[in-house]
């Protein structure tokens, strides 16, 4: 059997790697040393007021000329208040229209929201122009018209948003340059999904947490009876080096525009499955945010980043939220299929009363107890799913979870137009991985399947799977396969990148031919399939 390494070796390699990777992502950077940390720079946030809004619906452009990529709105009341936003690209075109959602029941509530009312700050991608589309009751008093500058200062066209320059009356329009981190510089989404392993989390200090924003000390309680599902809103085009900017983004806006004390949420997962740490205090500690009006007590909230209205999460940010939730509730022995009764400390956004106590689902969304659509319609179906995730944490992932782990990816698309189980590969028995310079690969029972940009999806079976393992797998001199099996009458034709693979009926040998020179390989003798753990295995010279 061609393999890389013996598999018993292999699989300790994987689970080492895994087990040393686990206290760094929990704990930030070995040694604690901020200055190991990405270091992101503070977002830029400037406020331009929204003048002579009566009822109905009002469009106003706005322009900047710091390119931006997040909008969010202010008042002092929001009550009957709606809106939408666009971004112009920079071809001229307008990007779509997203919805404003407000922040309703989540952050202080009662005395403590000192600050004024906002909505979640909406990606937009990076510009310099947007339009906004609010939406007042009718017969609103029009709000009130730009304040000048005075004497003591120039007219900037803006005013910086932040706690120091409180918010008139106006209704305004907070515009935010989030930085971009190198997304090298971030752990990366683990490919290994070991039993009893959880996601690698980014911590505060990784995606740069000015810890002097924060006010006060956490607030810790008893433990952690349920899990809290939300979303974000707004765009879900963003890149991977965008999401721990918009997560900065999130937490200065929350802090100095809002006047909170800490960002909301306990966590946050992207659309590639990359978890970030939320509000201060520990993330294995029963943290108390503020994401649920009337039921931040003894729960934990995951907002999953992006709108899930009609468009649902991605398979790796849905399997990467049930799998956190399922590591965080295990701590505390909660069972994810459960049911929970909670207190309501009720709230102005909260559907319960003060001192009501529903019976919950563990695992359950905003919605199910705030005046709210989060975390959207698409999400919402999906619940169930995450709840079996959560509850399998420490179970081997099965076929029926390998293949929701593929769904959506190319990868699953060639194999379920081959058959999908029925198909010569068989069942998946691993989710995708990474391979050399970016590819993608998956094994099956039969074979395995490799893409590329480059190549596409191409499957791998049989002898002609061993003998291009054999060679290096992409590593060696043949490369990638640009091709599935080719049957001929006397031979099994694949082609590859730099040559071919030919296996002969007759005879069941495999030559190899590059730059038209054929060599025999040497036959296999064993039937297991070649060992695919490219993330611990060194390159092969094709020489």
């Amino acid at each position: 059997m061609p393999c890389r390494r013996p598999a018993p070796s292999l699989l300790f390699t994987a689970v080492a790697a895994t087990a040393v990777m686990l206290p760094m992502a929990l704990c930030g950077l070995p040694g604690g040393d901020e200055e190991r940390a990405p270091a992101l720079e503070a977002p830029k946030m400037a406020e331009q007021p929204l003048t002579d809004l009566g009822g109905g619906e009002t469009i106003r452009e706005i322009h900047q000329d710091t390119p931006f990529a997040m909008v969010a709105l202010t008042a002092s009341d929001l009550t009957g208040t709606s809106a939408r936003v666009r971004a112009k690209k920079a071809d001229g075109s307008w990007g779509p229209w997203y919805d404003v959602e407000p922040l309703e029941g989540v952050g202080p509530d009662g005395p403590e929201a000192a600050g004024p009312r906002g909505t979640e700050p909406v990606f937009v991608g990076r510009t310099t122009t947007v339009q906004i589309a609010v939406r007042r009751p009718e017969g609103a008093a029009p709000t009130p018209p730009r304040q000048e500058a005075g004497d003591d200062g120039p007219e900037l066209g803006y005013v910086p948003a932040n706690v120091e320059q409180p918010f008139v009356q106006n209704l305004n329009a907070v515009l935010i340059s989030p930085p971009q981190a190198p997304v090298d510089n971030l752990p990366l989404p683990s490919a290994v999904n070991s039993p009893g392993v959880p996601p690698v989390v980014i911590g505060r200090a990784q995606w740069g947490a000015d810890e002097s924003m924060r006010c006060g000390e956490p607030r810790y309680d008893n433990g952690i009876r349920a899990g809290i599902v939300h979303h974000t809103a707004g765009s879900n085009e963003y890149a991977p080096e965008d999401s721990a900017g918009i997560v900065r983004s999130i937490y200065e806006y929350h802090t100095r525009t809002l006047g909170w004390c800490d960002i909301a949420y306990n966590a946050l997962v992207d659309k590639y499955g990359q978890v970030f740490e939320g509000r201060a205090g520990g993330i294995t500690r029963p943290v108390e945010g503020a994401h649920t009006g009337g039921f931040n007590r003894d729960t934990w909230g995951v907002a999953m980043m992006g709108n899930f209205d009609a468009v649902p999460p991605t398979p790796i940010q849905l399997g990467t939220t049930g799998r956190l939730l399922g590591w965080r509730l295990g701590m505390d022995r909660i069972d994810p299929r459960g049911t929970v009764v909670l207190a309501s400390a009720g709230s102005s956004f909260s559907k319960f009363p003060f001192g009501s106590a529903p019976t919950l689902p563990a695992i359950f969304t905003h919605r199910d107890v705030g005046i709210t659509e989060c975390p959207g319609n698409a999400a919402y179906a999906l619940m169930d799913q995450i709840r079996e995730i959560a509850a399998r944490f420490n179970s081997p992932p099965g076929p029926a979870d390998l293949v929701d782990m593929l769904r959506g990816g190319a990868i699953f698309a060639r194999w379920e137009a081959m058959g999908g189980a029925n198909s010569p590969l068989g069942n998946p028995t691993s989710p995708e991985a990474s391979g050399q310079d970016g590819i993608r690969y998956a094994t099956f029972e039969r074979g395995a399947m490799y893409w590329s940009p480059a190549t596409g999806a191409q499957p791998l079976t049989g002898e002609i799977y061993k003998a291009w393992g054999s060679l290096g797998f992409e590593r060696g001199a043949l490369g990638l396969p640009t091709s599935g099996e080719i049957h001929e009458s006397l031979w099994i034709v694949q082609n590859f990148q730099h040559g071919t693979l030919n296996f002969d009926r007759e005879t069941g040998g495999v030559t190899r031919v590059v730059d038209a020179i054929a060599v025999d390989l040497p036959p296999t003798y064993v039937d297991e399939e070649p060992i695919q753990l490219e993330r611990f295995t060194p390159p092969i010279s094709p020489t």
